[in-house]
């Protein structure tokens, strides 16, 4: 990389970290008045919408028809299901724990690029992944209550699962189209199946406090479509299992907000599962892959600009 496409690499792997940590904070201020699904139809309709007026004035191209399957997968994984999925976690799952619980992605990522990708893992990556569990495990429990279970956990962890998918379908089209419009293809197909929460959206609006609606289009306009152009600008320069490991910073920076925010303290037994999780996440990413992470590093550097 030349050092100014390095510095904006860098730069915008820093806002997107910021960005997404808020958006924890930001979707629980928005469920104080909507429901979880409303959230995520507000919060992308914002987004389409930003997008859209953009596209409009640019003359943006429409994707290739050869393209639409993995565009509609992207969108599906990356913002439906995520979201969705999120939103419904994060009634029952503190925003700390969310972001504990997304920091597990980087391991599903790496688990997929084995399987697709054709990477493979030491035993030490391995152990990574099991340590990762085992803090996963320790979340769930610690937002039951103690030793309880929380189900909602699951689908916080189904929203890792989900966005993995979504950065290993969006690194061949990211070879064809920029970053901005292969955010735009993804949040515009993956919001058209959010409008089956039109209606509720539509009533809950109208009695909702400002506060939490304004929230909500924070989390559309910043979080989600500057901070997903940011993403995908860096995710085309960089290889989806080596970027997806700097989302593990992100956790502290979601508890810090959360505390500020809406003044929420994490349990003991959360940070405690955390701290493994992203130990894990950190043992896969680093020490997992051997020869296979420095031959990415290097293509990464070698990369002739787009």
């Amino acid at each position: 990389m030349t050092e100014a496409r390095g510095a904006r690499v860098w730069l915008s792997i820093a806002v997107v970290l910021v960005l997404w940590a808020s958006a924890f904070a930001g979707i629980k201020a928005g469920l104080t008045a909507y429901g979880p699904g409303q959230v995520a139809l507000l919060r992308f309709g914002t987004a389409s919408l930003v997008l859209a007026v953009y596209a409009l004035v640019a003359h943006m191209r429409m994707p290739a028809r050869r393209d639409l399957p993995r565009l509609v997968v992207a969108g599906i994984t990356g913002i439906t299901i995520y979201h969705v999925a999120l939103n419904y976690g994060e009634v029952k799952v503190s925003a700390g724990a969310a972001s504990l619980l997304i920091a597990a992605g980087p391991v599903f990522t790496a688990l997929m690029s084995v399987a697709f990708l054709g990477e493979r893992l030491r035993w030490i990556g391995w152990l990574g992944i099991a340590i990762s569990f085992a803090g996963v495990a320790l979340i769930s429990f610690g937002e039951g209550g103690g030793f309880t279970f929380e189900p909602a956990a699951l689908l916080v962890l189904l929203s890792a699962v989900s966005t993995s998918v979504y950065f290993i379908v969006s690194k061949e089209p990211l070879s064809r189209y920029s970053a901005l419009e292969m955010t735009s293809y993804a949040i515009w197909l993956g919001t058209i199946p959010m409008l089956v929460f039109l209606p509720g959206l539509v009533s809950q609006m109208a009695v909702a406090p400002a506060p939490a609606t304004l929230a909500v289009i924070y989390l559309g306009v910043f979080p989600g479509a500057v901070a997903y152009v940011l993403w995908s600008y860096a995710l085309a320069r960089m290889p989806a299992s080596l970027l997806s490991t700097f989302l593990y910073l992100s956790p502290a920076l979601a508890i810090l907000i959360a505390w500020i925010w809406i003044g929420e303290v994490p349990e003991a037994l959360t940070l405690v599962g955390g701290a493994l999780a992203v130990a894990g996440v950190v043992v896969v990413n680093t020490r997992g892959s051997g020869a296979q992470r420095k031959a990415r590093v290097e293509a990464m550097a070698e990369e002739p600009e787009p």
